[in-house]
């Protein structure tokens, strides 16, 4: 008798999670049903509206994501899918995978209208500041294009002083405004119960913010002893070319208005290599080579110039079934050789999602840093001595011209970039969690310690403002860093696992198919179906770290 009890026992619980989860897959599909023509249609619209500048094409694609943004803030749905995310007795993976990511798209849409309508009006209102800004230099207005290249070529310390001052003056008209924005993003988060917006969008995007923290931990400590190293390198070449001592130099000697780049330090022109040659050929080779074919991707693409296309470079999804489009607008020369592989580095990731096999809402990357690695691991073989040598059939006299230069530029670029995200990513996170602190000491204080500048004195300006990310696009900035991160990682992998060479410095996998297995099955098909780091754990044998970087970059 005790046994029938127990075997009806587990019929009844067996057939209310059966009710349950069929009760989960009808209102995802429901929602599927309204959010998948209205997401073809905006990525179709914002497609056309690049291509072309066409003003209707613009509206139609903000009309479309305004609508999705009302699916998404549907408090009823939200509320059934709340109550089945707090039962907790959905038993199939797949299907806990897909209300995860699902609910989180909700419950970050979930928040007063008026206030969503207020952060939305004040960011529109920064946005046009930033835009319309022009600094003020020897009577005349200039871009921000133009202060880079003072930067970058002037000798002369007033010109360059003066420069450096006058993009800043951007940061006094907006610093009030950005820490008003700030406080409103965090009411926000606070109302869906979280401790700030920065902690928030971590979170929602699948992130565990004492995670991250302890990745860039790990990394400072990686790399600080080399950059400083780096660092007194720069000073003594910088020392010399401004006619100055090494301890009188400021962060306007280092060519660019945040030293986020890496100074031209070494003699290095690799743009010759590409004059005249074929970018979309040689795009269509290699990834052929190890196995991904972009043909289809290539034929539906805008590759080249046009009146009224947007000038830069994306790819996109149009409709989550394979229909993945890239635009550029070639030139040939290095820069747009690397971009060409890394944006088709994003679409073979997306091609590879949109297995059938995954449910809708799990087509996509296993984070957004993670198609930014895969795009980062390939668009780095540009300035790759073997793939420049194989690809573009360099006499060997050239590649060992190049060679010590290249891997020169390569570290010092991952290593200034690397010290700039560390000031950002601790900034950001600090300034969400009090917006009431002296932040124009915070972000020099920052600046001191990871990149070693040396703040002008008697210097209390918003010099934090000047940079857009951290008014319009917060908390997003330390994901470029763990897509170099995973890069080195699944690179790492490769060369000891598939390759077999050993050589982290040069391998360039030409020719080899297996790569393009191992990344399509491993990496690519699995989409959403897993959080980023058991992706990561599964196809590399470990959860993200930074000792692959530091291997490749460092040591």
């Amino acid at each position: 008798m005790k046994n029938l009890i127990i075997i009806t026992t587990l019929l009844v619980l067996f057939g209310c999670t059966k009710q349950k989860e069929m009760e989960l897959k009808n209102l995802i599909n429901d929602i599927e049903a309204q959010v998948r023509p209205l997401s073809k249609e905006a990525a179709l619209a914002y497609w056309n509206a690049t291509i072309t500048g066409d003003p209707l094409e613009f509206e139609k694609y903000s009309a479309a994501n305004m609508q999705i943004v009302n699916i998404y803030s549907n408090r009823e749905l939200f509320a059934k899918l709340k109550r089945i995310h707090e039962e907790k007795k959905i038993k199939d993976s797949l299907l806990i995978r897909e209300l995860e990511v699902v609910y989180n798209r909700f419950l970050g849409n979930q928040t007063d209208t008026a206030l969503l309508n207020d952060i939305i009006q004040r960011s529109a209102a920064l946005e046009q500041k930033y835009a319309t800004f022009r600094a003020k230099y020897k009577g005349f207005e200039i871009s921000d294009n133009q202060v880079e290249n003072i930067l970058q070529t002037s000798h002369n310390n007033n010109d360059l002083k003066d420069v450096w001052m006058a993009h800043k003056k951007i940061g006094p008209l907006v610093a009030n405004d950005i820490i008003e924005l700030v406080k409103l993003r965090n009411m926000v988060a606070i109302s869906l119960g979280f401790s700030n917006y920065h902690t928030m969008s971590l979170e929602l995007s699948g992130q565990e913010p004492d995670e991250v923290s302890e990745l860039f931990d790990e990394l400072d400590l990686l790399t600080k002893d080399a950059f400083a190293n780096l660092k007194d390198e720069m000073d003594t070449y910088f020392a010399k070319r401004y006619k100055t001592e090494k301890e009188k130099l400021m962060p306007w000697h280092y060519q660019g208005r945040f030293f986020q780049e890496s100074p031209q330090i070494y003699p290095l022109e690799l743009d010759k290599y590409y004059s005249g040659k074929n970018l979309e050929e040689l795009t269509k080779i290699y990834y052929l080579g190890i196995g991904l074919d972009v043909e289809k991707i290539m034929a539906n693409s805008d590759l080249y110039e046009k009146p009224g296309k947007n000038q830069h470079a994306y790819c996109i999804d149009i409709d989550s079934e394979g229909d993945i489009r890239v635009l550029c607008n070639i030139k040939d020369n290095e820069q747009w050789m690397g971009t060409m592989l890394h944006e088709f580095g994003h679409a073979v990731y997306a091609q590879g999602h949109d297995n059938p096999a995954n449910p809708y809402f799990l087509r996509e990357a296993a984070h957004s840093f993670t198609t930014e690695a895969v795009a980062m691991l390939f668009g780095r073989l540009s300035r790759n001595p073997e793939w420049m040598s194989q690809m573009l059939e360099l006499p060997l006299s050239e590649v060992e011209k190049i060679q010590d230069d290249c891997q020169k530029s390569s570290r010092l670029q991952q290593l200034v970039f690397s010290r700039w995200v560390q000031v950002m990513y601790r900034f950001e996170k600090e300034m969400y969690a009090n917006p009431n602190q002296d932040l124009n000491e915070l972000w020099w204080t920052l600046a001191s310690k990871y990149q070693l500048l040396t703040k002008p004195e008697g210097r209390n300006e918003p010099d934090w403002a000047t940079k857009i990310h951290v008014a319009l696009y917060p908390c997003y900035y330390h994901n470029y860093q763990l897509g170099e991160l995973l890069a080195s990682q699944f690179h790492y992998y490769i060369v000891n696992n598939i390759t077999k060479s050993g050589n982290i410095k040069n391998d360039s996998y030409i020719g080899n198919k297996e790569v393009g297995d191992w990344i399509r099955e491993k990496v690519f098909e699995t989409g959403m179906k897993h959080k980023w780091n058991d992706m990561i754990e599964a196809a590399t044998g470990e959860k993200l770290t930074a000792k692959y970087y530091a291997s490749q970059f460092v040591d």
